[in-house]
């Protein structure tokens, strides 16, 4: 996909946008950093920041409290404790400068730009992202380069198994010509952050607000969670038997996907049904629309029913994998899926462990992209210790 203005500045030729040989060498890199082993090491960090976000919340007991800002916290945290070794203060200002390059892409997302015309008048948005792209960069090096003279010293002798890590053993690998630039490593820490922060934070939010609204399936999950867990933290092993939390997950996906559409470029002529595509024309694939047609899903697809899923997603989709894409399809699917998913169930089992919540009345419903699907005025609602 060919991207340029503000949104290669926000994605610059990382992962998403990468294209043959070059997504292939980064992909692979990618799928070894989410290795089944890696994720389970990277639950304690996880559960770590739960339990920090968590303790908090002490001081909203019986209050109102928008779980939209504290999962932008979380997932800030969780990413930069999981995949840069470091915590969400030290990539506080990663995140802030981030979301405002998120803001300007919404505001020109839409904007027709004439071939050239930013070079001879630049607005003030061009001049801003320019300076934010800047900074940001700076900012990530000054991580890279914290990591790399911890090896040059001596300090350590290896970058470290997270994500960042391993884009560093490929960057000084032994063979020249399976090396990646410092820019590639920028590109691809910001795909990250982006990728692992706004779409978690965005499903945790859609995901409270429907057990908020939902409260009979909040108590089938908080049931299956006390009935494996107790109040004792998850494990790894004890995640892949969450049934209820996963049928609520999937629902929230299928009626609130972060990601509204995916993009793919023909590389030749297609024939799709009784349509012809020519070459390089892109075509815009609306999972929103998919994931509630009522042709797939029934005249209740509006409705959140997660006993949909209770046999599975093939059996909810009448085995059409290309009714469900929460995650994309094919090559390109969401390499990060199996972080994201343990990461939103290991922070509402503990959430469920710990309180019940119900819908504020100060509560407005507007969804709105900004890279995701996300609550443009939050998600309050009020919480309840459990027992209490």
């Amino acid at each position: 996909m060919k991207i340029k203005g503000v949104v290669k500045k926000l994605l610059g030729d990382g992962l998403v946008v990468a294209e043959g040989e070059k997504w292939s060498k980064v992909r692979k890199l990618a799928n070894h950093a989410f290795y089944a082993e890696n994720l389970k090491d990277m639950v304690p960090a996880m559960i770590a920041s739960v339990e920090a976000m968590l303790e908090k919340w002490r001081l909203y007991e019986g209050k109102e409290i928008d779980v939209f800002q504290e999962f932008r916290f979380l997932t800030s945290e969780v990413i930069s404790r999981t995949a840069f070794g470091s915590s969400y203060l030290e990539g506080k200002d990663i995140f802030e400068m981030l979301t405002k390059l998120g803001f300007i892409v919404g505001r020109n997302a839409e904007k027709i730009r004439l071939p050239g015309i930013e070079k001879i008048f630049r607005s003030k948005d061009d001049i801003e992202s320019d300076k934010i792209e800047q900074s940001l960069r700076n900012s990530i090096l000054a991580i890279i380069k914290k990591r790399e003279d911890k090896v040059m010293t001596g300090e350590t002798d290896n970058f470290g198994s997270d994500f960042l890590g391993s884009l560093l053993k490929v960057r000084h690998d032994s063979v020249k010509k399976n090396r990646i630039s410092v820019d590639d490593v920028i590109d691809e820490c910001k795909v990250f952050y982006i990728a692992g922060h706004e779409t978690t934070s965005s499903l945790l939010s859609w995901t409270s607000l429907l057990l908020a609204i939902n409260t009979d399936w909040q108590e089938k999950a908080r049931k299956e969670v006390l009935e494996l867990f107790g109040k004792e933290n998850p494990t790894s092993e004890g995640l892949a038997r969450l049934k209820t939390v996963t049928m609520v997950i999937n629902e929230a996906l299928r009626l609130y996907s972060p990601v509204p559409s995916l993009v793919r470029r023909a590389k030749g002529k297609v024939n799709l049904g009784k349509y012809e595509f020519p070459k390089n024309i892109e075509l815009h694939i609306p999972q929103l629309a998919l994931h509630r047609n009522p042709e797939i899903w029934g005249e209740d697809a509006h409705l959140f029913k997660p006993e949909r899923f209770a046999e599975g997603v093939a059996k909810a989709t009448k085995n059409n994998p290309m009714a469900y894409l929460p995650f994309g399809s094919g090559p390109r699917t969401c390499v990060g899926l199996n972080f994201a998913t343990n990461e939103v169930k290991i922070a509402l089992l503990m959430i469920l462990q710990r309180y019940k919540f119900t819908l504020s009345p100060n509560y407005v419903h507007f969804p709105l992209v900004v890279l995701t699907v996300c609550p443009q005025h939050g998600v309050q609602i009020m919480l309840e210790p459990v027992g209490v």
